[in-house]
């Protein structure tokens, strides 16, 4: 496949940078030197990996093996050493070490959910290895998929728990792998909010199908479930189901996500808001998800994934764009049953007239 390169230049953070500074406004003197910390980080390694792709260097790949779980688990034992050493390969016993041993379920998790209800294998489609490292950094509020591996902070445990906790996380971040690989979204304004959809929309199928592939109906979905520590009020990062209820507190602020188009945010922050209007396309989805019923990845998935693949969708595509192509898949996967129906009106009720 030709990819657009220039496309693919951001390393994708689990926690948005708004709520970083707001954390640098409203917190301990302790609090915000983490946050400053962590987005320092964050955007040097948004630079190198803008390099790297811009004048690759040519190192020894992992040989990947066809539909065969290839994962390593490193430690960079509080360090910001990649990839760190190595503490968990594919096949070893848990370690006992609860990041190690949840990074690798958790990597485990997402490759079986695409490899089963999606027939992909792996991120690439062909058995790229999932790598990951953990206790990554001292005090490190984040993790970010930058388009070779996983890494994840330990959080600072007074705002954030570790980053390994929240399985639809890891499905979250690569997804945007796969998104790199299939659509080229581009990262900014409404092609980057419909990134950050589809990230939550899998990651949020991930945790279901760990769930037993559970019921939609039956399913929180909350994103970054457990992420949040016990002082902070809130439940989670998102919720798709009732976009900008998942946090409101004194040093994080108020989730800001809206649900409908009628509440769309027009901001520069945040590559163009990525973050917050996400929440109208992930609401589209959960109402087609629970309308449909049962597991929401053996029909809602489906046609989400295969409108991701849609040639026709373009790195720019908005939300009308995306939300026909689902429209038109649904027709395509499901031409007996009620799917396209619903799906038109999942997106009739965010206010995205097909």
């Amino acid at each position: 496949m030709c990819r657009q390169i220039k496309q693919r230049h951001s390393v994708f953070c689990v926690l948005p940078p708004q709520i970083l500074r707001r954390v640098a406004e409203n917190g301990t003197v302790e609090q915000r030197e983490v946050a400053l910390q962590t987005l320092a980080t964050d955007s040097t390694y948004r630079t190198l990996r803008a390099v790297r792709l811009a004048a690759p260097v040519t190192t020894p790949a992992a040989v990947a093996v066809a539909d065969q779980l290839q994962r390593t688990i490193s430690n960079a034992r509080n360090t910001q050493n990649l990839p760190g050493i190595v503490a968990r390969a594919e096949g070893a016993s848990a370690t006992g070490d609860p990041a190690v041993d949840e990074a690798y379920d958790g990597l485990g998790d997402t490759y079986e959910f695409y490899r089963e209800m999606l027939d992909r294998n792996s991120i690439d489609d062909q058995g790229m290895p999932l790598n990951a490292t953990v206790h990554y950094s001292r005090n490190y509020d984040n993790a970010y998929w930058d388009g070779r591996r996983m890494v994840f902070g330990d959080g600072d445990g007074a705002l954030f728990n570790r980053f390994t906790v929240a399985v639809d996380i890891m499905g979250h971040e690569l997804t945007h792998g796969v998104t790199e690989f299939e659509a080229q979204l581009v990262y900014s304004h409404r092609s980057g909010a419909l990134n950050e959809s589809l990230s939550d929309v899998f990651g949020s199928l991930v945790k279901q199908y760990r769930n037993g592939k559970q019921a939609a109906e039956d399913a929180d979905w909350l994103i970054g479930e457990g992420l949040l520590a016990e002082n902070v009020q809130g439940v989670a990062l998102r919720s798709m189901k009732e976009p900008g209820t998942a946090f409101d507190d004194p040093v994080l602020g108020k989730d800001s996500q809206p649900g409908h188009m009628d509440d769309f945010v027009n901001t520069n922050d945040d590559n163009g808001g990525v973050h917050i209007n996400s929440g109208i396309p992930n609401r589209a989805f959960y109402l087609a998800a629970t309308a449909m019923g049962g597991f929401a990845g053996e029909k809602a998935g489906p046609i989400w994934y295969a409108a991701m693949r849609d040639p026709r969708l373009k790195p720019n595509s908005g939300f009308r764009r995306f939300a026909r192509l689902t429209a038109v898949n649904a027709w395509n996967l499901f031409p007996d049953g009620e799917e396209h129906r619903i799906v038109q009106d999942a997106w009739r009720q965010v206010g995205v007239m097909i």
